[in-house]
This record gives C-alpha cells, sequence and structure tokens, in this order.
C-alpha cells in the first residue's frame, strides 16, 4: 500500500491547530536569540562557526526523532516522491540556516530577522507560480511595499555603524536568499505531509536531510584539522546553545509550524512568524546591546506592512476553508 492523499486524516478542530501553532512560534522566536548566544560562546565568529550551528542543530533534531525514524523504515511501502519532497525541503532549510545563521554575523539580528521575514512574500510568489495560491491585487502591493522597505533597509545600511555589523549589505543579502529558501521549505513541507507523511515522518527525513548537507561544510572550510575539526573542542557552551536550539525553536518551533502549515496556508503560517522580529528585537537591545538604527526601524515597518498585506488574502481563505470543513 502506499501513501497518498487518500490516506490524510481528518482535519482537528480549529483551536488545536492555533494552539500549537501560537507554542511553535513562542519557540521559533527564540532562535535568532539562542544563535547570538552560541556566538558568543564560540572562540571565534566564522561561517564555519555558523555552519558548525546549523548543522548540529538539524543533525540533533533528527536524531531526537528517532522513533518517527523506525515507523518509517517499517512501513512496506512509501510514496516515493513523499519522500523526495522531505529531502528536498530539509535541502532548502539547510540553505536557510546557512544563509540565515551567517547574516548574523555581518549585520543586526533586527535587519536581519526583518529580512528573512520576507519568507511569505516569497511563498505567496512561489505558491502561485506553483498553481497552489493566488497573487491578487492587494497581493502585489504588499509585495512592492516589503521590497521598499528592504531597499530602505539596504540603503540605511550602506554606511555601516558600530551597531549594524561588520558588513551590513552582505548580511541583508544573505538574510534576503535565507528567506526564499525557508519559503520554499515551507510550500515542499505541506506538499510532503499531504501525501501522506505523518508531522513526525517528515520532520525526520527533513531534518536529517538539512543536517547531512551541512555536516561536511565547517570542516572544508577549516584553516586546519580535518574533516571534523570544526566540531571538536569547542566550549562547553556552545553545545548547550546547540542542543537547545535543536530542541526549542527546532523540534518544537519548526516541528508545529510544520503541522500547521498541512492544515493552514503556507503564507498565514508566515505572516504569523512576523512576531518573531519585533520580539526578538526587543529582547537582544536588552541583553546584548544591539540597538538598530532608526531607518532599519522604518524600513522595516514598511516591510512588514507589505508582508501583511501580502498574506492578507490568503488569510481570510485559509480562515473560510478551516470554517468550512
Amino acid at each position: 500500500m502506499s501513501l497518498s492523499s487518500a490516506s490524510q486524516p481528518p482535519p482537528p478542530p480549529r483551536w488545536k491547530v492555533v494552539t500549537y501553532l501560537t507554542i511553535g512560534l513562542m519557540a521559533m522566536a527564540s532562535s535568532s536569540l539562542l544563535v547570538r548566544a552560541a556566538f558568543n560562546a564560540a572562540p571565534e565568529q566564522s561561517t564555519g562557526i555558523s555552519l558548525t550551528l546549523g548543522a548540529g542543530r538539524l543533525f540533533l533534531a533528527s536524531l531526537f526523532l528517532l522513533p518517527s525514524w523506525i515507523v518509517l523504515l517499517r512501513r512496506p511501502a512509501q510514496d516515493a516522491r513523499a519522500l523526495w519532497l522531505s529531502l528536498a525541503s530539509g535541502v532548502l532549510l539547510a540553505l536557510h540556516f546557512a544563509t540565515w545563521f551567517t547574516s548574523l554575523l555581518f549585520t543586526s539580528v533586527t535587519a536581519s530577522l526583518i529580512l528573512v521575514t520576507l519568507g511569505p512574500v516569497w511563498t505567496a510568489i512561489l505558491g502561485a507560480w506553483l498553481k497552489i495560491e493566488r497573487i491578487t491585487p492587494l497581493t502585489w502591493l504588499g509585495v512592492g511595499l516589503a521590497f521598499a522597505g528592504a531597499l530602505v533597509i539596504g540603503f540605511a545600511d550602506a554606511t555601516p555603524s558600530a551597531t549594524s555589523g561588520s558588513n551590513p549589505l552582505l548580511g541583508d543579502a544573505l538574510a534576503l536568499l535565507g528567506g526564499i529558501a525557508v519559503a520554499g521549505y515551507r510550500l515542499l513541507g505541506r506538499a510532503a505531509q499531504h501525501r501522506g507523511l505523518s508531522i513526525g515522518e517528515y520532520s525526520a527525513v527533513a531534518y536529517g536531510s538539512g543536517g547531512l548537507a551541512l555536516l561536511p561544510w565547517p570542516g572544508l572550510l577549516a584553516a586546519s584539522g580535518g574533516a571534523w575539526a570544526a566540531y571538536a573542542g569547542l566550549p562547553a557552551a556552545f553545545y548547550a546553545w546547540m542542543i537547545a536550539l535543536a530542541v526549542i525553536p527546532q523540534l518544537i518551533g519548526h516541528t508545529s509550524a510544520n503541522w500547521a502549515i498541512r492544515w493552514f496556508s503556507p503564507t498565514l503560517v508566515s505572516l504569523l512568524i512576523l512576531f518573531e522580529p519585533v520580539i526578538a528585537s526587543v529582547v537582544v537591545w536588552v541583553l546584548f546591546g544591539e540597538k538598530a538604527g532608526l531607518w532599519v526601524w522604518i524600513g522595516g515597518a514598511i516591510t512588514l506592512l507589505g508582508v501583511v498585506l501580502a498574506a492578507q488574502p490568503e488569510k481570510r481563505e485559509a480562515g473560510k476553508d478551516a470554517e468550512g470543513r
């Protein structure tokens, strides 16, 4: 017996989806703070360290899902396309972490988070291209505003300051790429679940493939010490923050959001994640003294308004769909 959309379970109550999604979003909001704390614990801040952190986060999360691996491997047959979608989703997740984590080395947390949360715009565009979501005139207006806000942030970061990071334009570009990658990750994840994979099975494959995709790169970038040099000899606090990243924003946060995407629009879920930069920016200001400039906040407000408008039509359609089931 192969997996198919015909084997889909009945939709859960709307309150349950909203509850799980809320818990997931709160967990995901801790991600940038934990990444910054891990960087502060590392002996150096480099691209290799950011890739080590991303690979460790995904690989550990996949190991924690060992029961789901066992269930998946014991199935008499699997839908090959669902597995390939999960693998591809994981590779995009790896690209997301590689670019986004690295962006935090070069630009402020606020600018990075605002730009990476352009994900709903990319989700809407990719969804329209794949003919699973519609782009309305209001959506196009939101897309235009979102990109206008991104340009304001880019111009504001063109002249580095003490709080904007060492190379803010590079960091901003990496954050933008991270937003594109995470949009594809969410769309492919939704498709894989619609073909019959449970959330545990999908997450195990996606996190595992993402971790494996990133695993060799820190060693390749290491100046010396061999393939595993980037994973050995780091401070204990760095490994502790890595485990925290695997458990809180990945296992709890991403898994909850991915499960909600099975029942809600990916654009709607991405829209709700917009609360992350606001929360994280305030906390990072208090804990690390990192304050973004005025124009970054202005550009961020324009960007977030654009993303809200881009996702608003999908929000109404998703609400009707959920209530009508």
